[in-house]
């Protein structure tokens, strides 16, 4: 028998030990957070406006609450740690962390096949679109993505805590993450959590070769197009969506996909903050190619709350 110390709960490491820094790392993230949700409310907002319900503006509002999500669960820990000088999580706060953003980031894994397939339908079966993309259809990929990401999400969680952990609590990045925890744990068989991995990296995989095929596909086709007007508006609507998709998956498999011999360094944490607030900044960004139908929809918005408090008053 050996004496375990177990640990009741965790230390996350941040971009620097003085405390003046953290205060100005503090109120970065502060700002960018609020940036985060001030942008993706611009997208989600046109789901109160009857004439933006078409389905070329579903997957942009399921992104942009995945995205809103996914940063809420790590980012004002941080601020907060960061402005009282405090690094620590209890033990049921860093789990509770881990399934929300594991959960909201397979989510988007599962998200960007399928708006990958709307732009392929889009322009290479334009005649067929209504058709193919119809409310249900789009309402059954979007609910497939939520709910595997959900169960992903609780499958790492419960197969991470469920293993004792002790020695070191110190988490080398500024949220809780699967492999830091699997370093700080005591048990001699990860079974469980590395099954569920190898299902996440499968079931990603699968989602990669799906947007590999459709872009294939759409560039092909693009390349017909003889009107360069078309091909413009086409090659827009397409590449930034491939960025941010290429931006997602890369900076995380350099975190994730390192040797576990390998502790994150400050450049890991670097990537991290990339691949969690990055792709939230731009999508709103690029979304914004449609701009215009925004502005009225948001236009007509605040002309009815302006009316409706005119008429209350």
């Amino acid at each position: 028998m050996t004496n375990v110390t177990l640990v009741a709960g965790f230390l996350l490491v941040g971009f620097s030990d003085i405390q003046e820094l953290q205060i100005v790392y503090g109120v970065l993230f502060l700002v960018i957070y609020l940036a985060i949700l001030m942008s993706n409310l611009i997208i989600i907002l046109t789901t109160l406006d009857l004439q933006q319900q078409t389905t070329m503006y579903f997957f942009p509002k399921n992104l942009s609450f995945l995205d809103v999500f996914l940063v809420s669960a790590p980012i004002p820990n941080f601020i907060v740690n960061n402005i009282d000088d405090s690094n620590s999580i209890t033990t049921l706060g860093c789990a509770f962390q881990l399934l929300l953003m594991t959960s909201f980031s397979e989510g988007e894994v599962f998200v960007l096949p399928a708006m990958s397939y709307d732009c392929y339908v889009a322009i290479c079966c334009p005649l067929h679109y209504e058709v193919i993309m119809n409310g249900d259809a789009c309402v059954l990929m979007a609910g497939f993505s939520w709910a595997v990401g959900g169960l992903l999400g609780a499958l790492y969680t419960a197969g991470t805590f469920f293993m004792p952990f002790s020695g070191s609590n110190v988490i080398p990045q500024f949220f809780c993450d699967v492999y830091s925890l699997l370093r700080n744990s005591c048990s001699e068989t990860l079974l469980i959590v590395y099954t569920n991995i190898g299902i996440g990296l499968c079931l990603g995989m699968s989602c990669f070769i799906c947007i590999v095929i459709s872009y294939v596909c759409i560039f092909s086709t693009m390349l017909k197009i003889s009107i360069t007007k078309g091909q413009s508006k086409a090659f827009s609507t397409c590449f930034p969506h491939l960025i941010i998709f290429t931006l997602f998956i890369i900076t995380a498999c350099f975190v994730y996909l390192k040797p576990s011999s390998n502790p994150p360094t400050v450049i890991d944490r670097l990537l991290s903050v990339i691949y969690t607030v990055v792709p939230p900044i731009l999508n709103p960004v690029i979304y914004s190619l449609r701009k215009k139908d925004m502005k009225r929809a948001l236009m007509r918005l605040l002309h009815k709350t302006c009316g409706q408090e005119s008429h209350s008053v």
